[in-house]
């Protein structure tokens, strides 16, 4: 067939289809095909391309390496497409899906807040929101912006700064009344200290110790996969916690969880980024559009 006669988009978005709906009956059931036509159409683009893309068999849907690749970029390119088309509609609006990964701590606290105001700014935009605090691959897992926080090491990530928080110690007053308030890095050892459950780069909490710094080890009978879960534990009693003040500074105003060790706090802050793939290339007005936001409305301190 003539390069000029193959609708590639249109063998792109039946593929990304059967990728996001796991499978071919679902697929043809929403593009409003029959199953056989959509298994031929996949199995064209195979023969064209040299490559199988799909391993298939009665009971799984498995995508090859190669079909991995070709999926990530058939999605960018046809959201390339949405937003070219858009664009030429709307004035340049931005249109189109936005995924975003970030920490559920700054989702809760910063993004939350804010996103009616970006969705009334942008109607073209639909935003596809993961919340961990895992440092995702943002290629392999097809996300266009991740907020993180932390040091960035080097890479060929694109980052706007975000602003720096400070870190705090706190507790619910409950806990303390049974177990008394630390004055001193010794007196945590009588304390359940709750960490996060993932390797970090830096183990344990930093205290002021005299001249030096010291890192007290985190090794309470709990732990949690991301921030905004040690606030909740934190909240409910389940012991001490050392949190970004962004996150905990409405419960300290309303009384809810306490500052402790605030004399030997050692001042360290945490940095937070959004990062973006993009060095050297042009960024997608939808992408563009929400880093801006972020810059505007979404920092910490």
């Amino acid at each position: 067939m003539p390069r000029s006669e193959i609708n590639r988009a249109g063998e792109m978005d039946v593929f990304v289809c059967v990728v996001e709906q796991g499978g071919f009956s679902a697929a043809a059931r929403a593009r409003r095909m029959t199953p056989s036509a959509v298994s031929k159409l996949v199995a064209r683009l195979e023969a064209r391309l040299g490559a199988r893309l799909v391993n298939r068999s009665t009971r799984a849907f498995q995508l090859t390496p190669e079909g991995c690749t070709f999926y990530e970029r058939a999605t960018r390119i046809l959201a390339d497409i949405e937003e070219a088309e858009g664009g030429a509609r709307a004035g340049e609006q931005p249109v189109g899906r936005i995924r975003l990964t970030t920490s559920a701590s700054y989702a809760t606290h910063v993004l939350a807040p804010i996103l009616p105001d970006f969705q009334d700014r942008y109607p073209g935009v639909t935003l596809d929101l993961v919340q961990t605090d895992r440092v995702v691959d943002l290629l392999a897992e097809r996300t266009d912006v991740a907020v993180r926080a932390g040091g960035l090491k080097q890479s060929q990530l694109v980052a706007r700064k975000l602003g720096e928080t400070g870190m705090v110690i706190v507790g619910a007053l409950a806990y303390l009344e049974r177990f008394g308030r630390p004055e001193t890095v010794a007196d945590l050892d009588g304390h359940n200290r709750i960490g996060l459950g993932y390797v970090r780069t830096v183990e344990g909490w930093p205290m002021r110790q005299g001249d030096a710094t010291v890192l007290v080890p985190v090794n309470g009978r709990v732990q949690a996969s991301d921030g905004e879960a040690l606030r909740q534990l934190a909240l409910t009693g389940n012991g001490l916690a050392r949190l970004t003040r962004f996150t905990v500074r409405a419960d300290i105003a309303a009384g809810r969880l306490v500052p402790v060790l605030e004399p030997l706090n050692p001042g360290d802050r945490e940095a937070f980024h959004a990062v973006h793939v993009g060095q050297g290339g042009p960024v997608p007005a939808r992408v563009r559009a929400l880093l801006d936001f972020l810059a505007e409305r979404g920092r910490v301190a």
